[in-house]
């Protein structure tokens, strides 16, 4: 295990830079989540750590030893891909034991550790199977495998469930949670799902256009996004941006409409809603609902506020019909509010 340091990192491809300063700290045995939007720099990050790609300017330490210049192969990682990156004519007790193949670890020695990693993640029976006989769970759990064997001092985790259908990636977003607890090796993952960054991480490094936007624990960047961006890509349904100005009596929208709930500096322009922080009142604010998508323990509606779009999600089954007209308002401190530069103001 190892804490990882990046510091002042910046990549470049020719005359565009990608990454801009990046400054990471992660502690030993953390599991530390990279998301953003396509396009944002985090498998970039993720390449340099790993050593794939080279360092335009900045430091990388793994431990205490400085890895910027180093080949992966010296780094003391191992990584877990996309696509799994199995060999097709290989067993998986081979795949899973390949790198102790090629470096020379005793006949012995590798067999008692693919039989550990292959107890750990449900493998006993699969050893002699090749990957195109395994579903695409089995496969990422031999990519899992091959990487525990190793044994390294950290795991990078690129993207590795999106290639799985809905009901497999909650399966396994628990699966490598549970894993990470019982190796606390430190871990990096790249996803550009918060649900799976909200759910699996310690710590999430929030990024856009290759900066880092916020690093925090998940429900502290919930409960206290820095800007409008954070705000909108962490939750889900994602968060409602209401325009307007704050007067005396509350939020007032662009058409009038007043948030008596709502308090803070006459700086804010943007009044942010959580679909969940929304609940049923008669003296809340009234809604048209425009579309309504219930799920058995949930309701969900799409609705009108004062000519704005606004995302209701009840945590109970309702009878709502489009059209309806509701009254709707939110708990004390619920709102969050933005200036016109998309910063969050304080409500307080």
């Amino acid at each position: 295990m190892a804490t990882v340091s990046i510091q002042g990192v910046g990549k470049g491809f020719g005359a565009v830079d990608v990454l801009h300063d990046i400054d990471i700290h992660i502690a030993d045995g953390r599991f530390v989540a990279l998301v953003g939007p396509s396009g944002c720099g985090k498998s970039t990050l993720l390449r340099l750590i790993a050593g794939l790609e080279e360092v335009s300017r900045g430091r990388i330490l793994i431990g205490e030893r400085e890895v910027t210049d180093l080949p992966p192969s010296a780094r003391d990682i191992a990584m877990v891909f996309q696509n799994y990156a199995l060999y097709p004519h290989m067993t998986v007790a081979e795949n899973m034991g390949f790198s102790l193949r090629i470096g020379r670890r005793p006949v012995a020695e590798a067999k008692a550790k693919i039989a550990r990693a292959a107890d750990i993640l449900g493998l006993g029976s699969l050893l002699d199977r090749l990957p195109r006989q395994l579903s695409g769970g089995q496969r990422q759990r031999v990519a899992m495998g091959r990487a525990i064997v190793r044994a390294p001092k950290l795991f990078l985790f690129d993207e590795p469930l999106s290639n799985l259908d809905a009901k497999l990636r909650v399966q396994m977003r628990s699966e490598i949670k549970d894993l990470h607890q019982r190796l606390a090796t430190t871990t990096v993952y790249v996803t550009h799902d918060q649900i799976e960054a909200m759910t699996m991480a310690d710590q999430i490094v929030v990024m856009r256009d290759g900066r880092i936007e916020q690093i925090g624990a998940p429900l502290d960047l919930y409960d206290q996004p820095v800007n409008q961006f954070v705000a909108g890509f962490i939750g889900s349904p994602a968060m409602n941006f209401l325009t307007g100005a704050m007067s005396d009596a509350g939020f007032r929208l662009t058409d009038g409409t007043l948030l008596p709930f709502v308090e803070g500096p006459r700086t804010a322009a943007v009044c942010g809603l959580r679909p969940e922080h929304l609940v049923l009142s008669p003296q809340g604010v009234e809604i048209e609902a425009v579309t309504v998508e219930p799920t058995g323990a949930e309701t969900q509606v799409v609705a009108r506020l004062g000519g704005q779009p606004l995302v209701v999600l009840f945590r109970e089954r309702l009878d709502i019909r489009p059209g309806q007209k509701l009254r709707v308002t939110a708990g004390a401190g619920k709102a969050h509010l933005f200036d016109q530069a998309g910063v969050r103001t304080p409500t307080d």
